[in-house]
């Protein structure tokens, strides 16, 4: 795969040196990636390269920084220290990876990803702050409802970054599954306690290629290694960015990053209290959440691999194969998925505890919570509570019923009253079924199973 980063007018700054810099940083990577494809002096080639990058990334730094005190700029040590990172932390852990690796593809693959993956998150966030192109802090905002201005900075750092419309289709985003995803993790602390902070970055596949995979020049549908090199360095960025305008983080530092399963996500996020869970849409390009649990101890053992500079590329060529795996899995073994909707997490573990051996489960909380499910990933049957507050079940079959797409979706009301009188409400919306929660575990199965039979003859 020839990969590209095009050079856009909506990555100037409007500060001549500065952009004429990063011009000249895009052309580089472009030859890295050219050098990678030649067999003769290969290796040679790429060290010359991968040299004559760190030289002018450094050469870049310290004209920008003079930059930053000719303007006065107020953010100027905060940069610095991004700077400093990058130059003191990252190129290093990279360039002794290539020495023990002798410049194997994959370490010169990830080498390029991480650079590309920094240059693009870092020039469109905190470089373009500098020009006042975008908003630094929101301390103005801060007497807004918070949600509201969270909202507001993640729309307008989408479009600043990618030039994406987005549009909040929840600030209350249940860890619903959508589309094909990638679930990233990242874990911040302080020196001085032993506090965390988790943020949750969930990107639709497709969003990927939409955006950093453009940049690339990437022409198939398919997320490889480079591609999710880029994207981790890319959603720390994004990450960065949104964490510096909550002033009661300030101190906090990447401590960790986890690339994750839809099901070690899931299990998380029913753990945690989230404190801002929204979901967006960007039109064509796909869906992402961004998820954040404020500060807090962490009382259970992580048992996800954290990502470092000594295995990154075996956890991302391992978590990429394991997800080409569960795709061709899910080809083979399709399994009709099944919607379990209550309010009670007690009824949604048991019930789906009890399908998911033979079927796709996914769990909702509430009448809202399934009609967001049913959109973003429409299920085969829905197994819905039938008394649930704000929204019951009766609302809610009403609202899918009213819209075309799910007019004809199979839903089985779960209800706990048995009476004829509570019956005859429950038949009285013709749902496909209903079903008594008080039946044995093996009745509820069988009914489902059924269901499915009847529906396969």
């Amino acid at each position: 795969m020839a990969n590209k980063v095009e050079w856009r007018d909506s990555y100037s700054i409007g500060v001549d040196v500065i952009d004429k810099e990063h011009q000249q940083l895009f052309k580089i990577i472009n030859k890295l990636f050219a050098f990678r494809e030649e067999e003769k002096d290969g290796r040679w080639v790429c060290q010359e390269g991968i040299k004559f990058f760190k030289g002018h990334a450094l050469k870049h730094f310290a004209s920008e920084e003079q930059y930053m005190e000719s303007i006065n700029y107020p953010e100027a040590e905060q940069h610095k220290k991004i700077h400093k990172s990058f130059r003191d932390n990252t190129l290093p852990a990279l360039e002794e990876e290539l020495e023990n690796t002798q410049y194997a593809p994959d370490s010169v693959e990830h080498f390029l990803g991480v650079c590309t993956g920094w240059l693009i998150g870092h020039t469109l966030t905190e470089d373009m702050a500098i020009s006042g192109k975008s908003d630094r802090k929101w301390d103005s905002r801060l007497q807004e409802d918070e949600s509201e201005a969270v909202r507001k900075v993640i729309v307008e750092l989408v479009f600043n970054m990618f030039r994406l419309e987005s549009q909040l289709l929840s600030d209350t985003y249940g860890g619903e599954k959508f589309g094909d995803g990638l679930y990233f993790r990242l874990i911040y602390g302080t020196k001085k306690d032993k506090k965390k902070l988790q943020v949750f970055l969930v990107l639709e596949e497709k969003i990927l290629i939409n955006t950093i995979g453009k940049m690339l020049g990437i022409q198939t549908n398919k997320v490889d290694t480079t591609l999710l090199h880029a994207a981790r360095y890319t959603a720390r960025q994004f990450a960065n960015r949104i964490m510096e305008y909550f002033p009661k983080t300030a101190g906090y530092e990447l401590k960790e990053e986890n690339l994750l399963s839809y099901e070690q996500f899931q299990k998380v996020f029913e753990r945690e209290n989230m404190q801002v869970s929204m979901l967006f849409n960007t039109g064509g390009a796909g869906y992402f959440a961004y998820c954040m649990v404020a500060p807090h101890l962490l009382e259970e053992e992580n048992v996800v691999t954290p990502i470092g500079a000594e295995n990154a590329i075996s956890e991302v060529e391992e978590y990429l194969k394991k997800k080409e795996e569960e795709k061709k899995e899910d080809k083979l073994n399709h399994k009709p998925k099944v919607l379990v909707v209550d309010d009670s997490k007690t009824i949604r573990c048991y019930v789906c505890d009890l399908l998911k051996t033979d079927y796709d489960v996914t769990p909702a909380e509430s009448g809202i919570a399934a009609i967001r499910a049913i959109t973003l990933n429409k299920p085969d049957l829905v197994l819905l509570d039938y008394e649930m507050p704000v929204c019951d079940g009766r609302q809610t079959l009403q609202m899918l019923r009213s819209d075309s797409n799910f007019a004809d979706l199979p839903v089985i009301f779960l209800t706990g009253r048995g009476d004829p009188d509570s019956v005859r409400k429950v038949l009285s919306l013709k749902p496909t079924g209903y079903l008594l929660k008080n039946l044995k575990p093996e009745a509820i199965k069988d009914e489902v199973d059924n269901f499915f039979q009847n529906r396969k003859a």
